[in-house]
């Protein structure tokens, strides 16, 4: 089965330093296949048989400490999960000069369609949506500012999710169709 590994809050300001290249031969260590990791922010792609979601996750935050001695929250998607969200991601939308598109993975603590009664967002400027595992977000550039994205950082619902724009959403998804399309 193909997943992705994403990993929450490496490499942001300095903060929890994860050299990529080490990270991957970490997970290869640990038995996972046709690894590839994408930009800096935490984002692996790879190939594991016999796992389920949560012991993959366990075992590899389990990796990222021995390796690197941080705790880190790793949240799994499979391929599956990945085409289910893609049929629901507008193909309209964009994260360009235009628009601001966002999908905030979510864990299993919040991840239930009632989230978005609990997040205060301004439907004249931003569209959000639940779908199951993430929260689509999208705002036009020239508002984003007023956005109630920038609201959430640092809530205790913040610590339950972890974002990626539209561009490496798609490009992740890419990835893992790749990783599969290789495995047969």
């Amino acid at each position: 089965m193909v997943y992705v590994a994403l990993l929450r809050g490496i490499n942001v300001g300095g903060n929890n330093k994860v050299d990529m290249k080490i990270l991957k031969q970490a997970f290869e260590a640990a038995g996972m296949e046709q690894v590839v990791t994408y930009i800096n922010s935490g984002n692996i792609v790879f190939v594991d048989q016999s796992r389920t979601h949560g012991e993959l996750a366990a075992l590899l935050e389990d990796v990222i400490y021995t390796t690197f001695h941080l705790r880190i929250r790793v949240l799994i998607r499979s391929l599956d999960d990945f085409e289910a969200l893609m049929r629901e991601l507008p193909a309209s939308w964009t994260n360009d000069q235009e628009m601001k598109s966002e999908v905030l993975f979510l864990w299993e603590e919040i991840n239930q369609a009632s989230i978005l009664e609990q997040l205060v967002w301004k439907p004249e400027l931003e569209d959000v949506r639940y779908v199951a595992g993430a929260i689509l977000y999208a705002i036009d550039r020239q508002h984003a500012a007023r956005g109630s994205l920038n609201k959430l950082v640092g809530t205790k619902m913040y610590k339950l999710m972890t974002i990626r724009n539209l561009n490496t959403t798609r490009k992740l998804y890419d990835l893992m169709k790749a990783a599969a399309e290789a495995s047969k």
